[in-house]
């Protein structure tokens, strides 16, 4: 009797300690983000070392470490301006996401994956572009900071994808130019600074975005070549041109205002 009494207590107790997921929702933001962010490393080694074939190859350590800086960096910027209590799914999503641009650096880096796996793991990371936007929203953890980390993933995914889809040679070179336009327009504002004026929100500038990475990847899919692929690369850059207009003209109106 004593010794069921025991039993009974003990497991009582153990069904008042909270579980992992209840454990981390009690820490800090900054502490819910590394958490979460440190499972990306063995993440990021375990996947990038399955696409490219090999064991832990140098590619897949620049790609963990890539990640690791890209971490680093998000964690300031949510210690400088976070306000909700806990990340959310939302911002979860984009670590995901995150580690899944890591590691298809690291395809690219090592020259290695099967085109269909890094079509696949890349349309992964495109279609939770949109996951976590509507996660946000929908548990009220909006900010300032997912905003901004989403759109930083979505440019390193730009990047990395155009340098693939040139690596693959489906394409010129000019399609790494589809992959530069956030990284010439924040070297621009060293030089102009009122390009690094406040924007409106706009729709469109998501579509575009949509369109700009949605034409990398459809160039990475080995069915399709030229002249496909160029043009789609043409058509997409014509997108991103003219979302770039509009944003370049509101910021000189309001700095003539």
């Amino acid at each position: 009797m004593a010794f069921q009494n025991k039993l009974s207590g003990a497991a009582h107790a153990a069904s008042r300690r909270p579980g992992l997921a209840a454990s981390i929702r009690n820490l800090s933001p900054t502490a819910q983000f590394l958490a979460v962010g440190v499972v990306g490393f063995p993440g990021v080694m375990a996947m990038g070392s399955v696409l490219v074939g090999d064991i832990l190859p140098a590619g897949v350590l620049v790609g963990a470490g890539f990640y690791g800086l890209a971490l680093a960096v998000a964690v300031l910027a949510l210690r400088a301006s976070y306000p909700h209590p806990g990340i959310g799914l939302c911002n979860t999503v984009t670590l995901f996401r995150l580690m899944f641009v890591s590691v298809l650096l690291a395809a690219l880096i090592t020259s290695g994956g099967h085109p269909w796996a890094v079509f696949t793991l890349a349309s992964l990371a495109l279609l939770l572009d949109g996951v976590d936007g509507w996660l946000a929203r929908r548990e009220g953890y909006v900010s300032a900071f997912g905003a901004r980390f989403d759109m930083e993933v979505d440019s390193v995914l730009a990047l990395v994808l155009a340098l693939l889809a040139y690596q693959s040679g489906s394409v010129g070179a000019y399609v790494i130019l589809l992959g530069l336009p956030r990284y010439i327009f924040l070297a621009a504002q060293g030089v102009l600074p009122w390009l690094g004026g406040d924007l409106p929100r706009r729709f469109s500038r998501k579509v575009v975005c949509v369109l700009q990475i949605g034409a990398l990847l459809l160039v990475l899919m080995p069915v399709i070549g030229r002249p496909v692929s160029d043009l789609m690369v043409w058509g997409a850059a014509a997108a991103v041109a003219w979302s770039f207009w509009r944003d370049l003209r509101w910021l000189w109106l309001a700095r003539r205002s």
